[in-house]
């Protein structure tokens, strides 16, 4: 029989099928096709015609319903002929918009890096969960932390998404996925005896209030370096916290600084001890001299923490002299970010309820707040246990 013979009939319906013979290797082989149509092309104005196929006539009838079906609803989608490689390069173009540049700079990362080279070649249409958890357990195998392959499930689950809205696959085939479990670090605050080592070590120093303000409220190193005069309202005492310095590629690929909104958009007001307002009144004065001195080479940024011709800090020279500070006493394993956790575990130890320590970091919720300084409230109730029982031997002699 010739190669692609038609034989049946058409069967009834708003589609038909046909028994197909083709040969291959000197060999027949049988399947069943089923053909409809979907609507007209806007452009010819002809009709949309599609096929299916299926080993049995049974197998291809059941489709056919399934799809007119669907047809006759009118939520019918049509097979998506993209790779996912195309996909993500339409993607990262198009919508990733209305995202800090840090993040859309770390997003094409994992898509160039991780997404393209391995799964950038398959349909989209037919990717699997199967296929995508194959995937993530070889990142894996090569090293790469949970906390990383985290990172790059929340980007290609995001774009998944993100063709699930617009029609281009029914489900996302990432959700079902299973992700290593990432063990969270412990916080490493400075304790009491820290503090007051780090309070002698910093005396002196060209970031010393800097160090100070950040010890004293919490704030995360991009914003106490993004913080700006028009923020700090000396007569209320309180600080506007809705910006942050952040270092990102521009259009052109060079990285450069700029003031951005904070993580998750969520701008606060904070009202600091008088001691911080008192440092923040010190770096006035030390800024007004150095404005004076560096004359027509000033540049007036705004920001409260400058170098001395009113340009911004640099993040990594903050870090480097923080570094030294904290290896002098004796813990040079101290980060930048820890002097947020120790004004934190400080604020909870001195009687501060959970929502105002969360409103002062700027968490999305209080059991965020509750779960990183858990182990700062049992502390608390330990010791509430033990005051009771200092009582309860008091009164009962």
């Amino acid at each position: 029989m010739p190669r692609g013979k038609k034989s049946g009939r058409a069967a009834s319906g708003d589609g038909s099928i046909r028994k197909k013979i083709v040969k291959k290797n000197g060999k027949e082989y049988t399947y069943w096709e089923g053909r409809y149509t979907s609507g007209f092309d806007p452009k010819t104005g002809k009709q949309k015609q599609h096929s299916i196929s299926g080993k049995t006539q049974a197998e291809v009838a059941q489709k056919l319903r399934e799809v007119t079906a669907e047809i006759g609803q009118g939520i019918f989608q049509e097979a998506c002929k993209l790779t996912v490689g195309q996909w993500l390069t339409a993607w990262e173009q198009d919508y990733l918009v209305g995202i800090k540049p840090r993040t859309q700079e770390a997003y094409r990362s994992i898509i160039k890096n991780h997404l393209q080279p391995e799964l950038g070649a398959a349909r989209l249409d037919i990717l699997n969960a199967h296929t995508i958890q194959h995937f993530y357990n070889g990142l894996r195998k090569k090293g790469l932390s949970p906390k990383t392959i985290k990172n790059i499930h929340g980007v290609f689950h995001e774009a998944l998404q993100q063709a699930v809205m617009i029609g281009y696959l029914r489900v996302n085939p990432s959700e079902p996925c299973a992700l290593p479990r990432v063990v969270k670090k412990d916080i490493k605050p400075l304790d009491d005896d820290a503090i007051r080592r780090f309070l002698e070590a910093v005396q002196g120093h060209r970031f010393e209030l800097l160090y100070l303000v950040t010890l004293f409220t919490g704030l995360r190193k991009g914003e106490v370096l993004g913080l700006a005069w028009d923020r700090v309202d000396f007569d209320k005492g309180t600080l506007l916290i809705d910006r942050q310095l952040q270092r990102a590629k521009d259009e052109t690929g060079e990285r450069r600084y700029s003031l951005v909104s904070l993580k998750n958009d969520r701008w606060r007001r904070i009202t600091p001890a008088d001691f911080v307002m008192e440092l923040l009144r010190r770096q006035r004065s030390r800024q007004a001299e150095w404005r004076l001195r560096a004359g027509p080479a000033w540049e007036d940024s705004g920001l409260v923490f400058t170098d001395e011709l009113g340009k911004h800090l640099s993040p990594y020279t903050v870090y480097n002299n923080y570094k030294r500070l904290v290896a002098l006493i004796g813990r040079p394993d101290a980060r930048v970010h820890d002097l947020r956790h120790t004004y934190a575990v400080a604020a909870i130890k001195s009687g501060d309820d959970i929502k105002t320590v969360q409103g002062n970091l700027g968490h999305a919720t209080a059991a965020f707040t509750l779960d990183v300084y858990g182990h700062v409230t049992d502390q608390m109730k330990r010791d509430s246990a033990e005051r009771m029982q200092k009582f309860i031997k008091s009164v009962s002699g």
